[in-house]
């Protein structure tokens, strides 16, 4: 009878210990932070609402769309970036990191813009691009000048008369190549993206400087968050060793996380982020989990949450397995469950359109598929990044001719298969369904001229598709995939657990169904998302705990002793028991 009660005495304290832990293990990860809470809507400003008729998006653009913007619920905006630049790549070639691109307006613009965002509640995120600059700054400028000017160590130069350096891969360049041979002093300077975009050495604490400076001016004005662009790629081996064939194909593998770039996250961290309230972000999340805890762990005092490729980069023009989809967001969540933070996106300006990619956009299927897709960033852990446009349900357009392509990724793509002799047909149909330049394309506002985007010349065409999607046929339509995204937001909002509940996938096997709870402080619900074009259904333990259903892109869901049937491209979340 004593060692009856021992023991059960033993057990009881070890599920309170194991009670508590969880407890401990949910407080942690549940530590109320805005930048976990927000909702980002990433506004790519060039296609976005052009006021002065250029056919170019401007700052005085998205003011005058402000109210819509706070209409969509979001709490957020991540701007690509704005300011001085030749234009090589769309503004990632940055001439001036204290002024605003002529295209876009004033720094009076900005700070209405600023302004009127906080006024309706609404962060502002801006991108920083400093693993390089345009070959038109001056920093640039003074360096190439002479090899003893004090700019010379801004950038990676290699003198001509040790040889040529070691191979490295360009993405832009029409060869591939990284080095740029540059005839003033007789040297190659290193550019990972276009020849236009030399790569800053961060090993200079110059530089490094100059960069915490130029954050700092951002952050007295007033913003909000950094989102630092390529920035796993900054630090560098600058004696510059022999890496292995397959550079291309393992790109990240062999350029990413090198060298002290903890160590200078760290430095940033010290001198920029812990003196703001700012929300912190790189683009990409190294080469393993390992190199993303590294980045984003609270205890790390680096950065603030991870944005990894691995789920975005799951489109091909072939196809993808809803399986393998599944596994790759349940790894991450899992990985992350219990430290670090994550951002959920499925679209962006360096992809096509989400729905045409992930989804349906065939007339049939395309409302519903892009309320599913939308339902799923917004029910997942993690802060969910929306795209403009996704809120519409906008697809991707339809570019016949390489002419027809403005992106610098795909034009000069497009010479290096021409010089390597490639399949030029397979190149073109693989930009048919992946275009950057397909998510960029011009927001559709209604059904005039331009979808009302300009007065002007669009400086992209604006999608055929406008009469049908856009924001004012979408507004009054209360069905529409603009209005479903309204209620999604809405419901997230207002329940944390889908913010910061734990994530249980259910059933991974399943071929046409992602299916999965998210639960927190009591409080439980179940996500079914019919990812097919057709009829499916799923029988769950959990569907007979079903409480209500709180959102539903179509008709309410036939459910019978515990098998939900789904429509295709059905997307529902109920509250469960």
């Amino acid at each position: 009878m004593h060692k009856l009660s021992a023991a059960l005495i033993a057990l009881l304290f070890f599920i309170s210990c194991g009670t508590k832990k969880e407890e401990q293990k949910d407080l942690a990860q549940s530590e109320e932070k805005w930048w976990k809470e927000a909702i980002i809507y990433q506004i790519y400003p060039r296609s976005f609402k052009d006021s002065d008729g250029d056919g170019i998006g401007d700052l005085k653009g998205i003011i005058q769309e402000l109210d819509y913007i706070k209409d969509l619920g979001v709490t957020a905006v991540w701007l690509n970036p704005i300011y001085s630049s030749p234009n090589d790549d769309n503004g990632y070639d940055v001439s001036d990191y204290r002024n605003i691109m002529s295209d876009f307006g004033t720094m009076e613009d900005f700070d209405r813009l600023m302004k009127g965002m906080h006024e309706r509640g609404i962060k502002l995120i801006m991108d920083v691009v400093v693993n390089h600059s345009s070959d038109e700054h001056e920093w640039f400028q003074q360096s190439r000048s002479s090899r003893d000017n004090p700019y010379r160590d801004y950038y990676h130069w290699w003198p001509a008369e040790k040889g040529k350096p070691n191979y490295r891969y360009s993405l832009f360049d029409e060869k591939g190549d990284a080095w740029k041979y540059d005839s003033i002093t007789d040297a190659y300077y290193l550019h990972y993206f276009s020849q236009k975009q030399p790569d800053l050495n961060w090993e200079n604490p110059k530089v490094r400087q100059e960069v915490y400076d130029i954050m700092t001016f951002w952050a007295e004005k007033g913003v909000d968050g950094f989102r630092l662009d390529a920035f796993q790629f900054a630090a560098k081996d600058t004696t510059f060793p022999a890496f292995p064939d397959d550079l291309q194909t393992n790109f990240i593998q062999y350029y990413a996380m090198q060298g002290n770039l903890h160590e200078y996250l760290k430095e940033m961290h010290e001198q920029v982020f812990s003196k703001y309230d700012v929300m912190s972000v790189a683009e990409g999340a190294g080469r393993n989990f390992e190199d993303a805890h590294n980045l984003v762990d609270a205890d790390r005092n680096e950065l603030n949450m991870a944005y990894a490729f691995e789920g975005v980069d799951i489109a091909k023009r072939e196809g993808y397995s809803l399986t393998h989809f599944k596994e790759v967001f349940s790894r991450w969540d899992k990985e992350f469950a219990e430290k670090g933070w994550l951002s959920i996106y499925l679209a962006n300006h360096d992809q096509a359109r989400m729905v045409s990619r992930f989804g349906n956009d065939s007339p049939a299927f395309r409302r519903p598929s892009a309320k599913m897709l939308n339902t799923f960033i917004l029910s997942m852990r993690g802060t969910p990044y929306c795209y403009f446009g996704d809120e519409l349900g906008m697809t991707n357009s339809n570019f016949e001719t390489i002419e027809e392509y403005q992106d610098i990724a795909a034009i000069n793509g497009y010479k290096k298969v021409v010089n390597e002799g490639g399949d030029i047909m397979e190149y073109m149909q693989n930009l048919k369904f992946g275009s950057r330049d397909y998510g960029r394309t011009p927001m559709q506002w209604d059904n005039s001229t331009n979808a009302n985007f300009a007065t002007g010349t669009p400086w992209l065409p604006v999608n055929e598709n406008y009469k049908t999607i856009n924001v004012e046929s979408e507004k009054k339509d209360p069905n529409s995939v603009l209005n479903h995204f309204r209620r999604m937001v809405e419901l997230r909002k207002n329940n944390p657990v889908l913010v910061y509940g734990a994530y249980t996938l259910l059933q991974p096997e399943h071929q046409e169904i992602y299916a999965y709870t998210r639960s927190w402080k009591g409080e439980k619900m179940l996500v079914v998302l019919n990812f097919s074009e057709k009829n499916s259904s799923i029988t769950l333990k959990e569907a007979k705990s079903i409480k209500e259903e709180v959102i539903n892109n179509l008709q309410s869901p036939d459910i019978k002793n515990g098998t939900i049937h789904l429509l295709p491209y059905q997307a529902v979340i109920f509250s469960i028991q």
